[in-house]
């Protein structure tokens, strides 16, 4: 698979002091100061994930996709080209500008730019929260993965993965329509939601700690109308999160203990049972979506619907940006 994963994202606003305080306040990451027009949060030892640009208009986005090496990336923009979708060969100064050695641009059919690079600059100083947190679960697994709303997901779906790749992980038909695709372990680092109009749903960022998870909760609940998603837990990837409106429009998902798949032999299945186990009330739904997910919650519920216990040996393993994980119960002894 040519892409490694969701490297960075960037978002055009005007509000870069209340960006700085959500980022560093609320979800913990470290702000890195580019001049006056543009605001840069690192997650990690890379020097920056998510940019906020003043230049840009508000509601514009760029998403950069990871590529091994330049090789990789003349490989992809080739098949971009023999598949009829214009590529630009970005300039070195846009290059240092996203802290990476080379890149190329392009657009989605719904006109997302989207960018594939190779060698992100990894910073010389430690990743400094905004707040006392335990650190963000990044390394291969990439930034964590982007949710789009769509026209139309077929011919969405067709472009990410006939042409850029991507697996499909599963999808829901019911109480609205999504559809989720990987391009590593993480079981997804896209999803599309198809609601009759192009935009961003959410980003969601994966915390080391489910205690980081409920503090953030616990700051967004003292925040006016900051919470978009209640607290609560997905049925396919079981990630445990919320949602928090950010000062753009679209939300931030603040989660903890996402599932790993092995894309090799991942086979996607149609999700039944809708998208939470339990909690993630929708603010953002229509009424009666929000009543038919409420009864497919409560049907998950009366059945015994539970995802994988998932057993930790002591504390999570902060080696590249990953923790140590297993699916199912395994004795203690077994992970020593």
């Amino acid at each position: 698979m040519a892409l490694l994963g969701l490297g960075y994202a960037g978002f055009g606003s005007a509000n870069l002091d209340d960006w700085r305080q959500f980022g560093t306040g609320l979800v913990g990451l470290q702000a890195v100061e580019r001049g006056n027009s543009l605001l840069a949060f690192r997650m990690d030892d890379r020097k920056q994930r998510i940019v906020i640009d003043r230049a840009m208009g508000e509601g514009t986005r760029f998403f950069g996709w990871e590529v091994a090496d330049s090789a990789a990336l003349d490989a992809l923009a080739a098949r971009l080209e023999k598949a009829g979708v214009p590529v630009a060969a970005e300039p070195q100064a846009l290059a240092d500008a996203r802290r990476v050695r080379g890149l190329i641009s392009f657009h989605d059919p719904a006109g997302n730019r989207l960018e594939a690079f190779y060698g992100a600059e990894i910073d010389d100083t430690p990743f400094m929260p905004g707040r006392s947190i335990s650190g963000f679960r990044t390394g291969p697994l990439g930034l964590g993965h982007a949710v789009l709303t769509v026209e139309n997901i077929d011919p969405m779906m067709a472009f990410y993965v006939d042409v850029l790749g991507f697996g499909l992980s599963d999808y829901i038909e019911k109480p609205f329509r999504a559809y989720f695709f990987h391009v590593n372990a993480r079981h997804h680092s896209l999803a599309l939601i198809e609601t009759g109009r192009n935009g961003m749903h959410h980003l969601m960022v994966e915390l080391f700690s489910l205690d980081d998870v409920g503090q953030c909760y616990d700051i967004a609940l003292t925040q006016e109308d900051r919470v978009g998603v209640t607290l609560g837990r997905h049925t396919n990837d079981f990630m445990t999160s919320f949602y928090a409106k950010t000062p753009s429009s679209f939300m931030f998902e603040c989660g903890w203990g996402g599932r790993e798949i092995d894309p090799a032999t991942w086979q996607p299945v149609e999700m039944h049972d809708g998208p939470s186990l339990w909690g993630h009330e929708r603010v953002w739904l229509p009424p009666e979506d929000r009543e038919t997910a409420r009864e497919m919650r409560m049907r998950a519920a009366a059945s015994g619907l539970r995802a994988p216990v998932q057993v930790m040996e002591g504390n999570y393993k902060l080696m590249s940006g990953t923790c140590a994980w297993w699916d199912g119960v395994k004795p203690r002894e077994e992970l020593r």
